[in-house]
């Protein structure tokens, strides 16, 4: 465990997430996270759910490397990516390109290698498209294509379907499903969705004033329903642990 007068450390591994007291906080406010211990293991699909302002997006920038840790120690996969609610396409790039791009630091941009992540997504006739052609469901899957380019360990996903309407959500829930399985990496979705939570992660947590306040093993065989009791009965659960309490 580490102890409070030890500095923040962030450790590139592969393999599982680990995180061992984590402390943030900005300024001389209080802490937005606050001594939390959280362990995702190697190729574990697991839901983040919380209020707003529980941390969530600061555990997964902390996560990405994007922010240092006030204290604590952060152990994250060495190869990993994230995929906001905003797809962050380049205006000026073709969709192949934009999904290379990260092929970049080892040379010339990987055409190949972009065009068949586009074909795993379905967009294999969009590879020469401009991103601003796109609609919300199909930028969002160029975004999903350039996490995927580099084969990454680890997956952050921060709300990526938020913005679309409910159909292309629920057909970006299953694709996100199909490539989680193909590709055997670990993921993190953060989502206010319990949902969608539940529909797709091997384990959901609740974040609560900077800690885990609820880690829960989502035992539902796949593809789950709605109608199933055990799903309704573990919706009940999470909604009410986020304080909206049902009958």
């Amino acid at each position: 465990m580490v102890q409070s007068q030890q500095t923040p450390h962030i450790v590139q591994q592969r393999g599982e997430v680990q995180v061992r007291a984590l402390m943030h906080r900005f300024g001389a406010g209080r802490p937005v996270l606050d001594n939390l211990d959280l362990t995702i293991r190697a190729g574990e699909f697991v839901a983040l759910l919380g209020r707003s302002g529980s941390g969530k997006s600061t555990l997964l920038r902390m996560l990405a490397g994007l922010g240092q840790p006030t204290r604590g120690e952060v152990h994250v996969p060495s190869n990993k990516a994230v995929v906001f609610q905003e797809s962050r396409l380049l205006p000026w790039m073709r969709v192949w390109q934009n999904v290379a791009l990260a092929t970049l630091p080892e040379g010339k941009a990987d055409r190949t290698r972009a065009e068949r992540l586009l074909g795993e997504v379905g967009l294999s006739h969009r590879t020469d498209a401009w991103p601003l052609t796109l609609s919300g469901g199909e930028a969002q899957r160029v975004a999903l294509s350039r996490a995927l380019v580099r084969d990454p360990d680890f997956i952050m996903l921060d709300e990526p379907f938020g913005a679309l309407d409910a159909l292309t959500r629920l057909q970006m829930q299953h694709l996100v499903l199909r490539l989680w399985a193909r590709h055997a990496c670990s993921i993190l979705l953060v989502t206010h969705d319990v949902d969608e939570a539940l529909l797709l992660a091997d384990r959901v947590l609740v974040l609560q004033e900077g800690h885990i306040h609820m880690d829960v093993c989502i035992d539902i065989p796949r593809p789950r329903h709605h109608a199933d009791p055990d799903f309704e009965a573990l919706r009940t659960t999470l909604l009410n642990a986020l304080g909206v309490f049902v009958d």
